[in-house]
């Protein structure tokens, strides 16, 4: 490796372990880890991406809010675009890229709703503007103007203005249960490290492939 190389990837973490990786979990709560330790803004920022009922894609960007053995959770309005495409749709796949350190983790897996009681649980927590926002949005929907919106938020501000928000039926959350797994991370003249961690059920093992960059 060139000086020059070596200046470009000083600071960046390194793979450690990477070949000898048996659990996809623990590696992305390690690498999660480390991007919230360099990433300055929202290390637990992710792409989305969902198919609609005319089979046409649509990516964006959510916040991943827990994860687990169980899966990767998100919340959202249930009825907007998303909300819509993953109910008529529950495949999904994420991917997270960390540009400080040069990685990047693909997921694709089944989509269930979160239950009630753990998206009051998380509502809850919520700063009560945003809490107010989720009643004042209908998400997706057309706007007719940029008043009508913070219209809407003075109604249901004025409305909760004492007391606890409770939560929206429609406002919820997604867990997308993983099947495949992707941890790719940068090398020097684009010979790049990828692993893949792939099974068919949630309760089957991991069978992991290296791939070509």
């Amino acid at each position: 490796m060139t000086d020059k190389l070596k200046e470009f990837y000083k600071g960046i973490p390194q793979a450690e372990h990477f070949g000898d990786a048996s659990d996809p979990l623990a590696l992305f709560a390690s690498w999660l880890a480390d991007a919230e330790s360099h990433e300055t803004n929202d290390p637990n920022a992710m792409s989305l991406a969902t198919v609609d009922d005319n089979g046409f894609p649509n990516v964006r960007m959510v916040l991943l809010k827990s994860s687990s053995a169980d899966g990767f959770v998100f919340y959202t309005n249930i009825e907007s675009a998303k909300g819509c495409e993953l109910t008529y749709n529950p495949k999904a796949a994420l991917c997270f890229h960390w540009k400080s350190l040069r990685r990047q983790i693909r997921i694709r897996g089944q989509i269930e709703p979160v239950t009630e009681e753990r998206a009051d649980e998380y509502f809850s927590t919520r700063s009560r503007g945003s809490q107010i926002g989720a009643w004042a949005s209908k998400q997706s929907r057309p706007l007719e103007s940029r008043f009508a919106l913070e219209k809407a938020v003075a109604v249901f501000g004025t409305k909760y203005a004492v007391g606890k928000v409770p939560r929206p039926s429609y406002w919820s959350g997604f867990s997308l249960s993983p099947l495949e797994i992707e941890f790719w991370h940068d090398r020097p003249f684009r010979l790049h490290e990828r692993m893949v961690f792939r099974r068919e059920r949630m309760d089957q093992g991991w069978v992991t492939i290296r791939l070509f960059p």
